[in-house]
């Protein structure tokens, strides 16, 4: 850089220029340049992530500037996620250890969980035993335990990596005598059980869009992502797999990225209800049970 930052205020500054000069890929912990690296910034420091604003007057040292010379080296010309970077992401209070094994928490459940699924289930039931299929980190499984206090839940996942991320995860959070880890490819080498609800982010990107994700993308598990030639392949499995998993009342809500249309296309007869959210993607569909029933899919 031809002349360095002095303090946190310039350093953001730069940065916010060299996103847009490199064009850098957002959207895996924040949706703008100013906001991820003001994150990487406080992180690379080791302030806390609430700091007033007076913090961007505050000088670096030149240990500090070295530091994070490096940091966003790493970030802007090799183009790592800044969550792995810090080995962290958050889905709102909550905290989750990430690296390259697992693909970097960012869902629209953060959201629909709290907001929306007790309104399709039993008001006076209360949720017993909940799954979350493709678990990777274990965070929306998490989430689910913080939502549903009295259940039991399963978390599934395929890749061994990721299940030992997810190990972690549910360790550092207390709750592995509440959540319980299965490697399986979906229900395959789960028991039995009959679940109130369903949960799933599964892999849906379509195989030959792989190749065009931005290289921050690319730097996750292709296993988290690829949905197979039509994007579809992991979500057929998981909603055949389903139909003898549900209680009478229960839902399996998937969350599909841009595959609405495809969806709706696909599966008709299931007559997909698609949960509203606030950035007006609304790329979150809900299946009743009963539908699953019927379905000859």
């Amino acid at each position: 850089m031809a002349t360095q930052p002095r303090t946190i205020g310039e350093w953001l500054s730069w940065a916010e220029k060299q996103y847009a000069r490199r064009k850098v890929a957002l959207g895996q912990v924040a949706t703008t340049a100013h906001d991820e690296a003001l994150y990487l910034l406080l992180r690379g420091l080791e302030l806390p992530l609430d700091s007033k604003p007076a913090v961007l007057r505050r000088k670096t040292t030149p240990d500090e500037n070295t530091r994070l010379g490096a940091l966003f080296r790493r970030r802007l010309e090799e183009h790592v996620p800044a969550a792995y970077l810090t080995r962290e992401a958050w889905l709102g209070e909550h905290r989750f250890y990430v690296d390259e094994r697992v693909i970097i928490p960012r869902s629209y459940f953060l959201e629909i969980i709290p907001e929306q699924l007790p309104h399709w289930l039993p008001a006076k039931k209360p949720v017993k035993r909940a799954v979350d299929v493709c678990t990777g980190s274990g965070c929306l499984a998490i989430l689910l335990a913080h939502q549903f206090p009295a259940a039991k839940i399963d978390a599934i996942e395929l890749s061994p990596d990721a299940a030992a991320v997810a190990k972690f995860n549910i360790a550092a959070h207390h709750l592995t005598a509440r959540v319980k880890l299965f490697h399986s490819d979906v229900f395959d080498a789960v028991p039995r059980v009959k679940y109130d609800l369903i949960l799933s982010n599964p892999p849906y990107v379509p195989t030959r869009e792989l190749r065009d994700l931005p290289a921050e993308f690319k730097n996750e598990p292709a296993l988290a992502l690829d949905g197979g030639r039509d994007g579809l392949d992991v979500i057929r499995k998981l909603l055949r797999q389903s139909r003898d998993r549900l209680q009478p009342h229960g839902i399996v809500v998937l969350e599909v990225g841009g595959l609405r249309l495809a969806m709706d296309r696909a599966f008709p007869e299931l007559d997909l209800h698609w949960l509203h959210t606030a950035d007006g993607e609304d790329c979150v569909c809900l299946v009743q049970a009963h539908r699953l029933q019927t379905w000859r899919g």
